[in-house]
């Protein structure tokens, strides 16, 4: 059964009015047949007649429920209650900035619906979703989030259609479109903020797995940056923009060392975008004669960290007065390569630099010379008679202050019944251990720039690092429980992914005048809130409506600025109690 409006012309007038009709199968085909006129009714009237009768059919005429309550009915304010409070702000924000970096159309063209139930462009946003608000496992999404969090109605799931071996399909479907996804994130966050690709910022970092891991040949024992050598790892390059926006990342073995990355990351990079006049930069540690001579070939230009041992070749530089102040206490000048060849060295000298490595030079040397006294206690009593006993204490000593060692000349000799232990300190190695402190060294194939602005665009290395803390601490890159190396590719994709979001909303609050960190910002939207409020008619009727909560005052001013305008109502995408329903923004 069904509602129909019927309308009849009198005195150049219309009246309106309601009639019940239901579909029956007669000999000559299916016929409409009039249960009951109902005549002119308001939006309270229509809906107790759709809660009558929506027990014995399943469809009403769209036309008729245009709204899920009426707009003005008596309620009894003893019997208004609420339900079913859930997290809204932060899933609401991810959704909106997903939509402004065109993904939702993006996921949609390359992931056609081609699944019988749910589209796979809708799952990936429940992933990219889920990540950024509350990472965590497919498992727990499943189990957990996603029921508590609003978008069952933001996305049309219900709740028992999302359970995790269905994410962990979606992940797979995601993990092929990686290098399309890439190319519209450039193009699109380009448009969105005006971002300059002339300067890339590569770094390198690793993650470690929890389990055995014997199903993928990229997870290996390395160097960890987490502090883990017990754990197999991969390591992941990503290039950023001097903004910190993410312009792609590779993940590679995790035994890998850094200098053997860059081949693969340039020609990937200049694969997807060209080779356009940029700029790389990337720490000491790639470095390598190998990574040099591939940098200078085709026009490329580079700044590099340079290892500290190569400062000896300056030293009449650092001894002269021709520094160039950055800012307060930082100074900077630029010096010809020792060898001849076309290169420029950029000398810098940090006070504060300074300072750090003064005191960890000094705890060192106080640390050894007092193991070193120790040592010698025992030697003087007698206790210890054996110069190689005397030796291996003396070598642990050394290993664990490596950074003292080299100051210390240290003599061992058996002397009457004893062992003599002595020790100097050789004061020119001391000298110029104090004269290089807080010194770098940098070195480009940029004649054009001055030294303060090459150490300037350097020192925007640290944009990669934070792009780091970020996957490592926000969105939990680390540990990786998944076992399978497709299944590892795709979460560190979901988790680039969920970062292009988070610098989305940095880029929005840095144009709105709100500084560039999202992290109060997202701890405030998180105040908005889903609920459904229950209204009993005074004729006995429910009406449900899905409120969004009123943000306050400093919210409501922190969203007007970023132009992002929560909806005061929803109506739920899926069928609930057997009205289909659309979304009320």
């Amino acid at each position: 059964m069904f509602l129909r409006r019927k309308c009849r012309h009198k005195n150049g007038k219309a009246y309106y009015s309601w009639a019940l009709v239901e579909s029956v199968r007669t000999e000559r085909g299916p016929r409409q047949r009039v249960v009951s006129y109902l005549g002119e009714m308001d939006k309270a009237g229509r809906v107790g007649i759709h809660r009558a009768v929506q027990g014995n059919q399943s469809k009403i005429q769209e036309s008729f429920f245009d709204e899920t309550s009426p707009e003005w009915v008596e309620v009894n304010v003893r019997k208004v209650r609420t339900e079913r409070s859930r997290r809204f702000g932060d899933v609401w924000l991810a959704l909106e900035l997903i939509k402004r970096l065109g993904l939702s159309d993006l996921f949609q063209s390359v992931m056609p619906d081609i699944h019988p139930k749910i589209a796979w462009a809708t799952l990936a946003n429940v992933l990219i979703i889920s990540r950024f608000c509350e990472p965590s496992s497919e498992l727990h999404i499943a189990e957990q989030f996603y029921g508590k969090s609003a978008m069952p109605d933001l996305l049309g799931i219900a709740e028992e259609d999302i359970y995790d071996n269905r994410l962990y399909r979606a992940l797979d479907k995601l993990l092929v479109h990686k290098d399309d996804l890439q190319k519209h994130l450039k193009e699109r966050l380009g448009e969105l903020f005006d971002i300059k690709y002339d300067i890339l910022l590569y770094d390198v970092t690793s993650s470690y797995f929890e389990g055995v891991v014997s199903r993928n040949p990229q997870a290996q024992h390395g160097y960890s940056r987490d502090s883990r050598p017990d754990c197999k790892q991969v390591c992941i390059g990503l290039v950023v923009t001097k903004e910190g926006i993410p312009l792609g990342y590779e993940v590679f073995e995790g035994n890998r060392h850094d200098s053997t990355t860059v081949k693969t990351i340039i020609e990937k990079m200049e694969s997807l975008y060209g080779k356009a006049d940029r700029v790389w930069i990337m720490d000491r540690g790639m470095a390598s004669p190998e990574n040099l001579e591939l940098l200078t070939e085709e026009s490329r230009r580079y700044i590099i960290g340079t290892a500290k041992s190569k400062l000896k070749k300056f030293e009449q530089q650092l001894l002269q007065d021709d520094w160039k102040k950055v800012h307060e206490g930082l100074e900077v000048k630029l010096c010809a390569s020792p060898d001849g060849d076309e290169e420029i060295f950029i000398l810098c000298r940090s006070a504060a630099r300074k300072e750090k490595e003064q005191a960890i030079h000094n705890r060192f040397i106080e640390r050894l010379e007092k193991g070193l006294q120790k040592v010698k206690k025992s030697c003087d009593s007698g206790r210890v008679k054996k110069v190689t006993v005397v030796e291996r204490r003396i070598g642990r000593l050394l290993e664990r202050y490596n950074r003292a060692s080299p100051l210390f000349d240290v003599n061992v000799k058996e002397g009457d019944g004893k062992i003599d232990l002595t020790w100097t300190i050789h004061n020119t190695y001391s000298d110029w251990a104090r004269l290089s402190e807080g010194c770098y060294l940098l070195r480009t194939n940029i004649k054009d720039w001055t030294a303060e602005d090459l150490w300037k665009a350097y020192i925007q290395l640290t944009q990669a690092e934070a792009a780091f803390r970020i996957h490592k601490q926000d969105l939990s890159l680390r540990p990786i429980w998944h076992q399978r190396e497709d299944r590892v590719q795709a979460h560190i994709m979901v988790c680039f992914l969920a970062y292009v979001l988070w610098k989305c909303l940095a880029q929005m609050a840095k144009h709105a005048g709100l500084g560039n960190e999202p992290r109060t910002i997202l701890e405030e939207i998180k105040n908005l809130t889903l609920v459904d409020v229950v209204l009993m008619t005074h004729t006995g009727t429910e009406i449900k409506l899905r409120c969004v909560s009123k943000p306050e005052q400093h919210l409501a001013i922190l969203l007007q600025k970023l132009n992002l305008r929560p909806p005061e109502r929803l109506a739920p995408k899926y069928n609930t109690s057997g009205l289909e329903m659309k979304l009320k923004m």
